[in-house]
Parts: C-alpha cells; sequence; structure tokens
C-alpha cells in the first residue's frame, strides 16, 4: 500500500505569531504554504523551510486554510469576494479561522462559505512564546465532525478548549481573553512606572513582585521588555492592542455592558499609538505613564 500523502494547510498570515505557528504544522508532518504580502515574512518562512506565496494560489488544492490575519476587514478581504479563499477551497476542505476578529465577522465568513466548504472559529491565545512551544490555546467553536476532520492540526498548535458549536463562540471566548489582556498588560505597565515614580529601580521591582499574589502572566512576561524601551523585540504591536480592546470594547457596548477598566486601557494604547508607537512592542505602553 502506497503511503498517504500529508495533508495540505495554506497558512494566510505569517506574521510573529503565524509564522512559529505554521513551522508547528510543519512539523507535524503536514504540507504547509504560507502566504503573507510582505516579502521580508516570506523570506523568512523560506529560511525556516516553508513555501510562500504572496497570494493563496495554494487554496486551490488545500485541504485546510488557516487565516491568522491581523483585522476583520482583513479576514474579509482573505476570505469573501471573488478572489477571496472561499471561493478557491476545494469541496471537502477546512476554513479555519484563528484571527481575533470578532463574532460578527466570523459569522459573516461562515454564511459566505459554499457548499462542501466548511468553516470553523478557532482564535488562540498564548503569544509568540507559546506558538513557539506549540502550547497554544485554542479556543474552538463549530460543528464538532469538522473539529474532529482538523484536530491532528488543531493539536499541533496547542491545546483545544470547547468552546460549542455556535459559530462566534469562539471569539466570544477570546473577547473575554482579550480584555483580561489588555488591561492586564497596562496594569504591569502602571505598576512599574510606579515603582520609578517611588525612586525604585525596577529590574529589582519587577522579580519581586511577578511571584507574589500581585503577579500576573503578563507582568512576567512583558515587564523585561517594557524595561528595555522602545527597542524591545516586538513580539505584538501597540496597534494590535488598539485593534483589540476596541474590538472588545465595541462588542460590550453592543450588548450593553459597562467596561471601565478596559476603557481606561484602552485610551493608553490610543494614546501610545497617537505618540508613534504602534508598530513598537506592546510593551511600550509604559512609555505613556513616563511622557
Amino acid at each position: 500500500m502506497s503511503p498517504v500523502p500529508p495533508r495540505r494547510i495554506t497558512f494566510i498570515g505569517i506574521g510573529a505569531i503565524g509564522l512559529p505557528m505554521a513551522e508547528q504544522l510543519l512539523r507535524a508532518g503536514f504540507d504547509v504554504t504560507g502566504v503573507d504580502q510582505f516579502a521580508d515574512q516570506r523570506t523568512k518562512a523560506a529560511a525556516r523551510g516553508l513555501r510562500a506565496e504572496e497570494t493563496p494560489g495554494s487554496a486551490a488544492a488545500a485541504d485546510i486554510v488557516v487565516c491568522m490575519v491581523a483585522t476583520p476587514e482583513q479576514l474579509r478581504a482573505a476570505a469573501l469576494g471573488g478572489t477571496g479563499v472561499l471561493q478557491q477551497m476545494p469541496t471537502g476542505s477546512v476554513l479555519v479561522v484563528m484571527s481575533t476578529v470578532g463574532p460578527r465577522a466570523v459569522r459573516v465568513v461562515a454564511d459566505a462559505a459554499p457548499p462542501g466548504v466548511r468553516v470553523l472559529d478557532v482564535p488562540v491565545t498564548g503569544g509568540v512564546a507559546r506558538a513557539l512551544t506549540g502550547e497554544l490555546s485554542l479556543f474552538a467553536a463549530g460543528d464538532p465532525a469538522t473539529i474532529d476532520d482538523v484536530r491532528p492540526a488543531l493539536e499541533a498548535l496547542g491545546t483545544i478548549i470547547d468552546c460549542g458549536t455556535e459559530i462566534g463562540q469562539g471569539q466570544a471566548y477570546k473577547a473575554v481573553n482579550q480584555l483580561l489582556c489588555s488591561v492586564h498588560i497596562v496594569a504591569a505597565a502602571e505598576a512599574l512606572a510606579f515603582a520609578e515614580g517611588l525612586g525604585l529601580d525596577p529590574e529589582k521591582v519587577l522579580p519581586a513582585v511577578a511571584g507574589g499574589a500581585g503577579g500576573s502572566w503578563m507582568l512576567s512576561d512583558r515587564g523585561p521588555r517594557m524595561l528595555q524601551g522602545l527597542d524591545a523585540e516586538v513580539t505584538s504591536t501597540i496597534g494590535i492592542f488598539v485593534k483589540d480592546s476596541t474590538l472588545v470594547k465595541d462588542i460590550a457596548d453592543e450588548i450593553g455592558f459597562d467596561a471601565p477598566v478596559l476603557t481606561a486601557a484602552q485610551a493608553k494604547y490610543q494614546a501610545a499609538a497617537e505618540a508613534g508607537w504602534e508598530r513598537k512592542d506592546d510593551s511600550q505602553v509604559i512609555r505613556t505613564y513616563r511622557r
């Protein structure tokens, strides 16, 4: 009997977190093609053994298409219309939306899928650090049989969290997660800036408090980069959290939920972006306390 060929995956969005995710799939034995409009990212992908293309032509022969773009607008551009992947994908294939785009955007895409093309709602959390180790958390929503069909690919990326059968529920879980992330990064920045204001050495304060009751994953992860300054390695940008905090605030407004702590955090990301730091690491929101 001849060996079964590896399943073909088109991975759209091989940026800071998408590229290590695509690498995990390649290591797991999948036939992966990365897609990114930026030549630098395609060059990085090629250097790591991935095929890369500017537009998703490979989707026409893919078993799975993963979409890991940044915004609802980018998702719509990638998935919908005459040149979108939904019209290219073969019968029996699965589009897995792993971007953080909100319930409405992923439902629009799912509703537009032609017969025979299935859609799953699977946003992820864990950042670059856990993408590199294949330990992301995957908020998976959609048809259970479809999830089972792509389970080996999902499990190569991390742990699947069952969020129900309704498309959009994965995004709802992720919205709760992003509210916490948005607030915790700003809280960590405020605490370290407060230490500086007290005349303390933040390099000593950080390890002293990170392991205590006031610690958080974001303080431990972002804190060291906060102290490195604007040249800190970029793993997630200020611009991403302008987008995510605004997305979550919009969702809260839609359901009439008052979220004052989120609103305060959102204002800090916006102030950092307006200061010209939109492309800097999100840890640099700390600079809004130093101006």
